[in-house]
């Protein structure tokens, strides 16, 4: 009876441990300290300005309780072991994936994913893309075993026995220049810091005798105001073996204080072309270093020339927007190297030319069609020859050009993974390599639709579902909708494992092609950019009603999603229609429009988004500021924020201090968490083990906010 009593007590004891565990822990407060501004006449209040404070104790104090709330109503979701498990699985266990090839020396360069390892490896494949011949040159997993270093970029020499590699950590992507000799992995002494920053990125190339290379190079201490030190990027030329401070410049002094460069040789190493963006906005131009050492402006900022490369002729092969909206592929001899002197090879066209790839003989066009893309074949002369095969409604890109006429390409659909193909040109036909492994999953029980949304101004707005073929239009199943909407970048067909993990769930998932981005060229990004802003949220919010007419779900089974400028989308769009939506995943985004500019690569983005300076851009701006637009009283959705603390794109404090003022203003009890990494930035170079943790959240959160299936997912590809 004793026995029988006590183990009552303890019973009793359990339930009400495992009662309280299972009560949402409190919601922090955060005080509120006003702040003041005066933009062309109008006074802004903020009373978060002090969560900018990175180094400050109260901040640190404040993102500790933050954590801790996060992670105390995460880890109480009953699906989230499960989910913990299903994703490390998924990710984890991913077959050899290969990727950014680069061939030079009769040898093929190339990152290797190997699953489990947490970074990836630099391996050379000597027999253009047989695996059997793969040699490793730089493993960072064994480098640096607990995984936060990463590599940023490489550049083989022209004859393949040496490597220059880029090396960041924790996610920063302030990365430094090394040399690796390829046969024996071995590190040179030669190292150069700052040879990237998320605000400018970065570049190098090698002289064409291999025994000094090109790198850019942001403003050393004492060279410029500490204000300046991650802008005005210039070019430098190091001699291998020779003291950093004896490096010389070759060219950048006159560039814009936001330029961003890119370096390319000819295939011969004879000429230098410097690609150089005025900031993000879409402002390209190009300038030509000859045998003679001299440099010359092949085109500027404003002459609409959005590619330029190198063909294996020597010439320079261009996609150009002047005069031709959805682009015409031009080439330029570097001989006469100037815009006026283009050639018009191919021109323009009825659906969008992306890119351009030039061998020997052939031209290799991509174009694109509200997503997904193709590539046509044509000759020197411009003749069409055909269209490269691929899956229905994939992306299919020239990965890297081989001997002769022969190219890589890659291509990838929603339901299909990455397959590398060899590109035989005389044969015509596309030859399978074992670059990259098999899923251990099918897809086969999933269908891919595309439909269109008709937003506000009557703009037809392309969005791509997927879903399980089992799935009813009863308005019942959860469902995700991602969108981006910026920089004329286009929300491609991608291949995601997580998707395996969504459908098994019963989710629907799909992309909205909002304006801003490049799904029909530079009028759909110009359309949804600067002052035009609004068109995005628009397009956005229009896709959301689509999936709701079209019965996939209805708003208490909807989730939201997106990342960086796509946070930005995901802020608007919850402060805008608070009741379209029953929850956010808001990662690494920016909310406080008014303040961006001042950070390093706000600064970058002006040519993007506008000022405050400018009065008409400051009205649109302040009109649709996440941060600014939050009202006290309404119920907001559920909302999860990430950030890293080591984001050099997106400053961290953007999420605290959209967090602080969600927390503050709504009336519902849906959870408003802020999920900061303290061992990662934008999300570029994050270990696996931590990619795991942070996608175990984002899916427990969405699963359990869409009330979702406790039990465990159904067998894959079942």
């Amino acid at each position: 009876m004793v026995l029988f009593r006590l183990a009552a007590v303890i019973v009793g004891n359990l339930a009400l441990i495992v009662a309280s565990l299972a009560a949402p822990p409190e919601r922090p407060s955060t005080l509120k300290r006003p702040v003041t501004d005066t933009y062309h006449g109008v006074s802004v209040t903020e009373d978060y300005r002090w969560l900018e404070e990175d180094a400050n104790p109260e901040v640190k104090r404040w993102l500790a309780e933050q954590n801790a709330f996060t992670r105390a109503w995460l880890d109480a979701i009953p699906q989230r072991a499960a989910i913990r498990t299903r994703v490390a699985d998924l990710l984890g266990a991913a077959p050899v994936r290969r990727y950014d090839f680069q061939y030079r020396g009769k040898t093929l360069f190339a990152l290797k994913i190997a699953p489990p390892k947490n970074q990836p490896l630099l391996v050379a494949l000597p027999r253009k893309g047989d695996v059997r011949g793969e040699h490793i040159i730089l493993d960072l997993n064994a480098l640096d075993p607990a995984g936060r270093t990463t590599i940023d970029f490489f550049t083989p020499s022209f004859d393949g026995k040496r490597v220059l590699v880029s090396l960041s950590k924790n996610g920063s992507e302030d990365g430094t220049a090394y040399v690796y000799d390829v046969a024996t992995g071995k590190r040179l002494a030669d190292e150069i810091p700052g040879v990237t920053y998320p605000t400018g990125g970065g570049s190098f190339e090698w002289a064409a005798d291999g025994r000094g290379f090109y790198y850019t190079r942001y403003p050393h201490e004492g060279e410029r105001a500490p204000e300046d030190r991650h802008f005005f990027q210039q070019v430098y030329f190091h001699r291998l073996g020779a003291p950093v401070a004896s490096d010389t410049y070759v060219i950048g002094r006159d560039f814009p204080r936001i330029a961003e460069i890119a370096l390319e040789a000819s295939r011969d190493g004879a000429y230098l072309l410097a690609t150089v963006r005025n900031g993000d906005g879409g402002e390209i131009a190009y300038h030509l270093k000859g045998p003679d050492g001299r440099w010359r402006e092949i085109a500027g900022f404003t002459d609409g020339v959005k590619r330029l490369r190198f063909g294996g002729d020597g010439m320079l092969y261009g996609m150009s927007v002047k005069d031709a909206q959805l682009g015409r592929i031009i080439v330029i001899s570097p001989l006469r190297p100037a815009i006026a002197g283009a050639r018009v090879l191919v021109p323009e066209g009825k659906i969008v030319a992306e890119d351009v790839h030039a061998t020997r003989s052939l031209v290799y066009v991509k174009y694109r069609d509200g997503g997904p893309s193709i590539v046509r074949v044509y000759s020197h002369s411009g003749k069409m020859l055909r269209s490269l095969p691929a899956p229905p409604a994939s992306e299919v890109t020239i990965a890297e050009q081989l001997d002769g006429d022969d190219v890589l390409v890659t291509t990838m659909s929603y339901v299909e993974p990455r397959a590398v193909a060899r590109y035989d040109a005389h044969a015509g036909r596309l030859v399978a390599t074992e670059l990259n492994g098999p899923y251990p999953f099918a897809m086969d029980d999933a269908v891919v639709e595309r439909d269109f949304a008709v937003s506000k101004d009557g703009t037809r707005v392309p969005v791509t579902i997927v879903h399980r073929k089992d799935a009813k239009r009863d308005g019942a199943n959860p469902t995700l909708l991602y969108g981006y909407g910026g920089y004329g970048l286009t929300m491609v067909p991608w291949f995601s494992p997580l998707l395996r993990l969504w459908l098994d769930y019963g989710g629907v998932y799909a992309v909205a092609g909002v304006r801003g981005g490049g799904e029909y060229g530079e009028p759909w990004h110009l359309a949804g950019n600067l002052t035009r802003k609004q068109n995005v949220f628009d397009d956005f919010a229009a896709s959301i009603d689509l999936m709701i007419e079209r019965k996939f779900t209805r708003t208490e089974k909807l989730a939201i999603m997106g990342g960086s400028n796509g946070g930005l989308l995901m802020g608007a769009t919850l402060v805008q229609h608070p009741r379209l939506v029953r929850a956010v995943v808001s990662e690494v985004g920016f909310y406080d429009a008014l303040r961006w500019e001042l950070q390093p690569n706000g600064e970058f983005n002006v040519t993007e988004f506008g000022s405050v300076k400018n009065a008409e851009q400051f009205r649109a701006l302040y009109a649709y500021s996440p941060y600014h637009n939050v009202r006290d009283g309404v119920a907001y959705p559920a909302v999860l924020f990430s950030a890293g603390e080591n984001d050099g794109r997106v400053a961290p404090y953007e999420s605290r201090k959209m967090t602080a003022r969600l927390q503050a203003a709504t009336s519902s009890s849906s959870p408003i968490l802020l999920r900061t990494e303290s061992a990662a930035g934008h999300g570029i170079g994050t270990a696996l083990s931590t990619r795991i943790e942070e996608q175990t959240d984002v899916y427990a959160f969405l699963v359990g906010e869409l009330g979702m299936a406790d039990s465990s997912p159904p067998t894959p590809g079942h």
